[in-house]
């Protein structure tokens, strides 16, 4: 096993000739895609990773300089293809990891036929000429919060985020991993993500993407799937649902799933 696959806890599963690597969001783990996994086995090579710093991972290899910038999460994605020697794959990422994949499709666009962006944001902060959906007083509060009590704080973000009840069971989950996590890279993590600006590097970005955004998400207006269709230097395609929160592909897979299912499979045409 490669230093990599064991610190980032891979798993390769199913054996198409098609790759699929599956990036998770911020306060979960491999586990947040249970939901989809089933459905790819048998068509493609499957790749789950742990994002360092999830609670999943060893927090001795959290280094908060390299993970002080998304270029680090980056690399880590670019080793990870290297390691397992993967030409070519379809990157499915969520929220913090639509940008870590449009980095290294940046870095490295050879390695990647398409990326699958679900809730994804290349801003969160407000700007004069553009909605990102939070104010700098509204992130100080957050992370005084956090900083206050880590796991008050879960227990009230958790169904902020997923858009339900303490009882739901993705609220649960999602509050299991968020927790999980250890509070100092938790706090580190989302700073870095909260003060990323991608917006300039978007052109950049030539590999086909394919938006996927919720209608109703605590985290990302439906407006910022718009601004990515727009901005993203290759071709794109935004598809809007009917769903609420920030991981539908947790707290509505039987919505989320066939949508995510039919990006993955049918490229965006001409």
């Amino acid at each position: 096993m490669g230093v990599l696959e064991k610190a980032h806890n891979i798993k390769i599963l199913g054996s198409g000739s098609q790759t699929i690597i599956l990036a998770h969001g911020f306060g979960t783990d491999q586990s947040v895609w249970k939901h989809l996994v089933p459905h790819l086995v048998d068509d493609y090579k499957v790749v789950l990773f742990d994002t360092m710093g999830a609670g999943t991972t060893n927090p001795e290899y959290f280094d908060f300089d390299r993970y002080a910038t998304l270029e680090g999460f980056a690399y880590d994605v670019i080793g990870i293809l290297e390691e397992l020697r993967v030409c070519s794959c379809i990157y499915v990422g969520h929220s913090v990891s639509t940008m870590i994949g449009a980095l290294a499709s940046i870095l490295r666009p050879d390695l990647f036929s398409k990326l699958v962006m679900i809730a994804g944001s290349p801003r969160y902060l407000n700007d004069p000429d553009y909605f990102g959906g939070f104010e700098q007083e509204d992130l100080n509060q957050l992370f005084e919060a956090m900083q206050s009590n880590y796991k008050a704080w879960c227990s009230g973000f958790a169904p902020l985020a997923i858009g339900g009840d303490m009882e739901s069971v993705a609220v649960q989950e999602f509050s299991r991993t968020l927790f999980n996590m250890r509070p100092d890279i938790a706090y580190s993590v989302l700073q870095t993500i909260f003060q990323i600006d991608m917006r300039n590097l978007l052109r950049h970005v030539t590999v086909p993407c394919h938006i996927i955004q919720s209608m109703k998400d605590l985290a990302v207006p439906v407006v910022v799937a718009e601004y990515l269709h727009q901005n993203l230097g290759g071709e794109s395609i935004v598809e809007v649902m009917s769903t609420d929160g920030h991981l539908p592909q947790l707290s509505s897979p039987d919505v989320v799933v066939p949508v995510i299912l039919r990006h993955i499979r049918c490229d965006i045409a001409l």
